[in-house]
């Protein structure tokens, strides 16, 4: 059976890529989910704290998929979240094969954000990307009032 998490992580690539897309495109909707994570969790978790988890989910995923293991990593001299290489790395696999590896890693980190802050706190911040799956606009925002 699969968690609530996967599913959102296979949902939110699904509305991102076409019907026949190609690895390339795949890809792009991958790095594209990741920038929206960033977005919305950088302002949380600081640069550095979501840095550390998309690399934790990288390493955590280089058994199912060895071909990361070859990536450099994924942050640049700004702290900033990298995902070039990801893209890069995926653009050269099968259309199965990336998007498959862009939804584990898309799972492994929520897993990881909820083992972190717990399923509710995890919930209410991943909202905002989720819900992109299915308004494919950007992430909203928090407002203070």
């Amino acid at each position: 059976m699969q968690s609530a998490t996967n599913t959102r992580a296979m949902a939110l690539l699904a509305d991102r890529v076409a019907t026949n897309a190609d690895a390339s495109q795949i890809s792009d909707a991958i790095a594209a989910a990741w920038h929206d994570l960033d977005q919305a969790l950088s302002p949380v978790l600081g640069r550095r704290g979501m840095a550390a988890l998309y690399k934790r989910s990288l390493h955590l995923n280089t058994a199912a998929y060895p071909w990361l293991a070859q990536m450099r990593a994924g942050v640049d001299a700004n702290l900033a979240l990298d995902v070039a290489p990801l893209r890069e790395t995926l653009a050269e696999r099968s259309e199965a094969q990336a998007a498959q590896t862009g939804a584990a890693l898309i799972h492994t980190f929520a897993e990881l954000l909820e083992t972190l802050i717990g399923v509710s706190l995890s919930e209410r911040l991943l909202g905002s990307v989720w819900v992109l799956s299915s308004t494919g606009g950007t992430p909203a925002q928090d407002t203070v009032l």
